[in-house]
């Protein structure tokens, strides 16, 4: 057999296979369109976007995948057909903390699929307001960058907001200097956020040490206003450089190869278990001494394992501190329901921010 001939065969299955997968496909679509007609006869103002259904949909994809393509290659894939096959159903509004071409719209894109509508905001807090005056289903969000910290302004928001956390996405951030194809020697000027200028603070002194270094807004500014000067480069995503037609002059200029940052995804509505999940709390504890052990102490007592905390001012007097803690367990596990249940006597203050599935991709 020739080569042209056994080529031909592989090809002919190739094409085979394609039928059948997206016959499969229009069948899952299918399916998805009756349940919405099932959930809207019963309530018209139905919630449609499950997360917890939809991360063990993924550790499932995940658990049975045998390869070649790797689990989270395969879980990528099953994300996006259920983006598409949930915008039959109602397509879901995310905002983001904007311009367009921000890690934050990646995240957003990572955790809903690329079938919703994203939409871009100024700030957090108008995130924040475009989810709880229903102009937007869900909001995206940056929490913490595992180089730079928390940010902090994420945190007060929760403060005042009556929002739920209902998901997070982990994101490994890849920062790359973007310009119009021209030589390093020619710049004068590189733009982007400060978080990610000081992320890349290491290369920047080995290759571009007498080039000045300007904070802006966001990275997908720092893209445009590159995109604007031929003397002038930007720290920024991939995504960005394809949104503002910029060439990427150098790839992964992160000091840290394991730089992630991490997103919540916050909304209107509580999430149920879904097999792995998180609850995040918003306590208070007097100013003295051994007030916080004695508030967390239920923790302890009920084998609940406590993956964060971070301390914040209150706003409400000087010193006085709000702690934001994240927890393993869904709220409504047995055990940590009774740990929540004596919390909530011991603090001063008692918030529960949401239970939400742990990231799965």
């Amino acid at each position: 057999m020739s080569e042209a001939e056994e080529l031909g065969k592989i090809r002919n299955r190739i094409d085979a296979i394609d039928r059948q997968i997206h016959e499969l496909l229009n069948q899952r679509a299918k399916e998805a369109m009756e349940v919405a007609r099932i959930k809207l006869s019963e309530d018209p103002n139905a919630v449609f976007y499950r997360p917890e259904r939809e991360a063990q949909v993924l550790r499932k994809v995940k658990e049975r995948n045998e390869g070649p393509l790797d689990d989270e290659e395969v879980a990528r894939l099953f994300r996006e057909i259920m983006s598409a096959c949930l915008a039959l159903e109602n397509p879901l509004r995310v905002a983001f903390l904007g311009p367009a071409g921000t890690f934050t719209q990646a995240a957003a894109l990572k955790h809903f699929g690329h079938s919703v509508r994203t939409e871009p905001m100024s700030s957090i807090s108008e995130v924040f307001q475009e989810v709880e005056t229903e102009a937007a289903d869900y909001g995206v969000v940056p929490v913490e960058n595992s180089t730079e910290g928390v940010v902090n302004h994420t945190l007060d928001m929760f403060l005042k907001s009556p929002l739920q956390i209902c998901g997070e996405v982990s994101l490994r951030i890849h920062h790359n200097l973007l310009g119009k194809g021209q030589p390093l020697e020619q710049l004068k000027v590189v733009y982007s956020h400060q978080q990610s200028l000081a992320q890349c603070r290491s290369w920047l002194d080995r290759h571009l040490p007498f080039v000045e270094r300007v904070a802006v807004g966001s990275n997908a500014e720092a893209a445009k206003l590159a995109a604007e000067s031929d003397n002038a480069a930007a720290i920024a995503s991939s995504m960005a450089a394809e949104l503002y037609g910029l060439d990427t002059l150098s790839a992964n200029i992160e000091d840290e190869p394991g730089n992630t940052t991490r997103f919540l995804v916050i909304g209107r509505h509580g999430t149920m278990p879904s097999g792995a999940d998180k609850t995040s709390l918003l306590l208070s504890t007097r100013n003295e001494a051994g007030g916080l052990y004695r508030m967390l102490k239920p923790l302890s007592d009920h084998g609940i394992s406590m993956s964060r905390i971070e301390s914040r001012p209150s706003r409400r007097g000087n010193w006085d501190y709000v702690f934001f803690i994240d927890l393993v367990g869904h709220r409504d596990d047995p055990d940590l329901a009774k740990a929540l249940g004596e919390l909530h006597g011991t603090a001063g203050m008692f918030k529960e921010l949401g239970s939400y599935p742990q990231a799965v991709l």
